[in-house]
């Protein structure tokens, strides 16, 4: 049985944009509130704490995907691939949380980031969903490269 969890960070939470060109002290500061944030919200989430507390010392997933929902503000157009800083940022989070041992490519697939309804302030929410280790290979590039040879 996969289980999974959602998340939603606070509305209203600043956001890291790779169109940003911020100085790497604000840079930082933002990082590690959306870090903060994102383990604040699995301790509050009563499924994943009870997750985190019957893995407890190890991590409460051992392989997971996840969506990664921008709510925007305003119904401009948006390319929710731009805030992968902030989804990086959140991931983070819930490795510091333990919902992962480490978001590398051996136990994370994604974040596949997609827009989600409008919210005041914008949000970012967090769908993780626990996946088996043959699922997770399944998601693993496995084709040979080929190359063509001109006759």
């Amino acid at each position: 049985m996969t289980r999974t969890f959602t998340l939603q960070l606070p509305a209203g939470l600043p956001l890291l944009n790779a169109n940003q060109r911020l100085h790497h002290a604000p840079r930082a500061r933002m990082t590690a509130e959306i870090r903060n944030q994102t383990m604040t919200a699995c301790s509050e989430n009563e499924h994943l704490r009870a997750a985190l507390a019957a893995a407890n010392p190890g991590p409460a997933l051992q392989h997971a995907y996840i969506l990664g929902v921008l709510h925007p503000a305003t119904r401009r157009r948006v390319d929710p691939a731009n805030f992968y800083p902030s989804f990086k940022a959140a991931i983070d989070g819930l490795v510091d949380a333990g919902v992962l041992e480490d978001d590398d490519h051996t136990r994370l697939v994604g974040p596949d980031m997609r827009i989600g309804p409008l919210v005041k302030g914008s949000q970012l929410t967090l769908v993780i969903q626990e996946i088996t280790p043959s699922t997770h290979a399944a998601f693993q590039w496995s084709a040979q490269p080929t190359v063509a040879v001109a006759s």
